[in-house]
């Protein structure tokens, strides 16, 4: 048995379910951004497979991987920045909390 488009393109659907999931009822936002970086994967996965199926030569489905894994590092970094501010702030890190812009 041949592994075939649409075992990518499941696996991709149930990484980003499990993601989307986990980001709308976690309430740390340290879990918020892992489940976050899981949907990246799970697009970067059904981009590669796309790309592989649709134009076997060309690397574009490679070359926007590689730059949605940059926009991810960069996203991580920056979050993790404001989780800490927000953690000095207020000592917890749960997103209910998070209320900074409130007088």
């Amino acid at each position: 048995m041949e592994i075939g488009l649409t075992h990518f393109l499941t696996l991709s659907a149930v990484l980003f379910g499990i993601g989307l999931f986990g980001a709308l009822t976690k309430r740390h936002a340290i879990a918020i951004l892992m489940c976050i970086e899981i949907m990246l994967n799970a697009v970067n996965i059904s981009m590669v497979a796309f790309s592989r199926w649709v134009a076997p030569v060309d690397l574009t489905g490679q070359v926007f991987a590689i730059f949605i894994i940059v926009v991810a590092a960069a996203e991580a970094a920056v979050g993790l920045a404001i989780v800490m501010s927000i953690y000095r702030a207020r000592q917890s890190v749960e997103v209910d909390k998070a209320d900074l812009l409130k007088g």
